[in-house]
C-alpha cells in the first residue's frame, strides 16, 4: 500500500550534512561558520558608541564575498534565579539575600552570528524550493577553492569586530553545535525552545494555521516588504524612561523587540549578499520599463521615481545593495498567554513605527531556515532590498547586565529584572582604565537609600576580610556594628559613641 501519512521523520527532511571543524556543511554544500557574540551590556552604551559598532558592523559585511548570508540569532529564553546557597561560610544576611530572590523570573540572552557562503542559484531560491518542501536531497560536493576564500573572509570579519572593542565574536565548536552526550548543542536547543539544561526533542507540527514545538505555539511577526518598515532608521534611539532634560539613555533602534520584549523569542536579522552590480542593472533595466509605462499609470510613474532614488544613493555614496529579512519569533504553551504575546510584539515593532505583520503561512519556512547552518534556506521572496547600512540598524546591539569575573564584589541586582549580580565596583574599573582611584560618592536626596546601600556594602567588604573603620555621625551603622559584635565575641565590630553634650 502507498503511505500517504504526512508524517515524516525529522532525519529525511534534515539539511545539514556534518559539522567539520566548527564549519557546518549543509546537503547543498553551504558552509557556515557559527560564532557566539558578546554585546555591550545595557543602559551603558552612548550614541557615539552605537554609531561605532555599526560602523564596524558594515565593515565587517563587506569584506564577505558575493552570495553570503549574515544571520544574526539573538536568543530571549525566561530563566528563573537559582540562589547560591551551598556555601558553608555564608553569613545570615547573605544567605536571607540569595533566599529573597529565589525563582525571581528573568530574561536570559544569547546572541549567535552565522556566516554562510552559498550559490547564486540557491541564493535567490523561493519557498517552494526549500528543503522542508523537497521529498529527498542528494548531497552536492564542497568546491575547495571557494571554501578556502570564505574562510578567510570570514577570519576578518570575525578580526574586525573583535577590535571594535565593543563587540566580541567566539567562534564555536563542534561539540558546541551538535552537543555531547551530557549537554545539548546549538542545533538540539533551536528544535526544542526550552532553557539551557532542560533540552528535549519535541514533535514539530507545521501548518499554515498553527505552528507547535511539543506544546509551544509559535507566533511570528515579520518585516519582509519595504512598506512595512519605518521612514527612517538610525544607529540607537532615545529611552524616554531613563532619560532627563539634561542626560540622555541611548539604547538601541531594535532595543523594543530585544531584551525590552519579556517573553520567550528569537530575533533574527538576515542581510543577504548578492552581487550589487547585477541588482543596481536590474534596478536601472526596471527603471526604464516604469519610465515607458509611465504614461498609462501614476503608480509606474512613482514606483520610477522610488527606483531612481535608490540608484542615485547607491551611486552617489557607492553603497552595496543587499537584501533584508527581519522577524520576532515568540510562543507559549498557552493559548491565552499567547494573545498577549502576539499584542506585545505588534506594539514593539509599532514603537519602531514599523507595520506589525502577524505571518501564519510562512512560519514554517521561516523557521525552518533559521536553523543554525540553514540560513541558505531562506526563501527569496521574503526578503527587501536596501544597503548595508540601512540593514544594521535593525541589529540589537546590548545584551543583561554580566557578573563580575573578579572574586571580590558586591551583590546588586539587574535593573531591568531585579535578578542578582556579582559586580567589582573598587579594582575592576581601574584595570579598565575607567577611574584611577577606589574612591566612592554616595549622592541622593533624603530618604532615597543611602545609608541602606552603605549598610550593604560595608557588611559584604567586611565579610571578604577588608578592615574597615566607619565615621558615623547619625547611628546609621551602629546595628550593623553590634551585629558583628555579637558574632565575634566583641572581638570586632566595636562601636564608639558619645553623648551629644559631651563631645569625644
Amino acid at each position: 500500500m502507498r503511505n500517504t501519512s504526512k508524517m515524516t521523520t525529522l532525519e529525511n527532511k534534515f539539511p545539514l550534512l556534518a559539522v567539520e571543524h566548527g564549519c557546518i556543511i549543509s546537503k547543498d554544500a553551504d558552509i557556515t561558520v557559527a560564532f557566539e557574540v558578546e554585546l555591550p551590556e545595557l543602559y551603558t552604551v552612548t550614541g557615539a558608541e552605537y554609531e561605532a559598532i555599526h560602523g564596524c558592523w558594515c565593515k565587517a559585511i563587506k569584506v564577505l564575498p558575493d552570495f553570503c548570508v549574515v544571520h544574526k540569532q539573538d536568543w530571549f529564553i525566561k530563566e528563573r534565579y537559582k540562589p547560591e546557597l551551598q556555601k558553608d561560610d555564608m553569613s545570615f544576611l547573605s544567605r536571607s539575600f540569595e533566599r529573597h530572590f529565589n525563582e525571581r523570573p528573568y530574561l536570559k540572552h544569547s546572541c549567535y552570528l552565522y556566516l554562510t557562503k552559498t550559490t547564486k542559484e540557491r541564493n535567490r531560491m523561493q519557498s517552494n524550493f526549500s528543503t522542508l518542501c523537497r521529498g529527498h536531497i542528494i548531497p552536492k560536493e564542497l568546491d575547495r577553492e571557494t571554501a578556502g576564500k570564505f574562510m578567510e573572509a570570514a577570519e576578518q570579519f570575525e578580526r574586525i569586530m573583535n577590535d571594535s572593542g565593543f563587540v566580541r565574536l567566539r567562534r564555536l565548536s563542534t561539540d558546541e553545535i551538535v552537543g555531547t552526550e551530557k549537554s545539548a548543542g546549538l542545533i538540539e536547543r533551536y528544535f526544542s525552545l526550552m532553557p539551557e539544561g532542560d533540552t528535549t526533542l519535541q514533535d514539530i507540527d507545521l501548518s499554515a494555521r498553527e505552528m507547535r514545538i511539543g506544546d509551544n505555539r509559535l507566533c511570528l511577526h515579520t518585516l519582509s516588504d519595504t512598506e512595512d518598515l519605518p521612514g527612517k532608521v538610525a544607529t540607537d534611539i532615545r529611552y524616554e524612561k531613563l532619560s532627563t532634560d539634561r542626560s540622555d539613555c541611548r539604547l538601541s533602534f531594535a532595543s523594543p523587540v530585544g531584551l525590552l520584549l519579556s517573553c520567550n523569542h528569537i530575533y533574527n536579522q538576515y542581510v543577504i549578499i548578492d552581487n550589487s552590480e547585477e541588482n543596481l542593472q536590474k534596478f536601472e533595466k526596471s527603471a526604464r520599463n516604469m519610465q515607458s509605462l509611465s504614461r498609462y499609470s501614476r503608480s509606474n510613474s512613482i514606483n520610477r521615481e522610488w527606483i531612481d532614488q535608490y540608484l542615485n544613493e547607491a551611486h552617489s555614496y557607492g553603497l552595496t545593495s543587499v537584501r533584508a529579512h527581519f522577524n520576532v519569533m515568540a510562543w507559549s504553551d498557552d493559548a491565552e498567554e499567547l494573545k498577549h504575546i502576539k499584542n506585545d510584539v505588534g506594539s514593539q515593532l509599532a514603537s519602531m513605527e514599523c507595520v506589525p505583520r502577524h505571518n501564519t503561512i510562512d512560519c514554517p519556512t521561516l523557521y525552518w531556515a533559521a536553523m543554525p547552518g540553514n540560513a541558505a534556506d531562506f526563501p527569496a521572496e521574503e526578503s527587501f532590498h536596501t544597503f548595508i547600512e540601512q540593514a544594521v540598524c535593525l541589529f540589537t546591539e546590548e545584551t543583561n547586565y554580566r557578573n563580575s569575573l573578579s572574586p571580590f564584589g558586591i551583590k546588586m541586582v539587574d535593573r531591568l529584572t531585579g535578578k542578582p549580580l556579582h559586580l567589582d565596583i573598587s579594582d575592576l574599573p581601574m584595570k579598565r582604565g575607567i577611574t584611577t582611584n577606589r574612591n566612592k560618592f554616595v549622592l541622593g536626596p533624603s530618604g532615597s537609600g543611602k545609608s541602606f546601600f552603605m549598610n550593604h556594602l560595608v557588611r559584604q567588604y567586611y565579610e571578604q576580610g577588608t578592615h574597615v573603620v566607619l565615621v558615623d555621625t547619625g547611628n546609621s551603622y551602629q546595628g550593623l556594628c553590634e551585629m558583628i559584635r555579637r558574632k565575634t565575641n566583641g572581638a570586632d565590630g566595636v562601636y564608639f559613641t558619645c553623648a551629644p553634650v559631651k563631645a569625644i
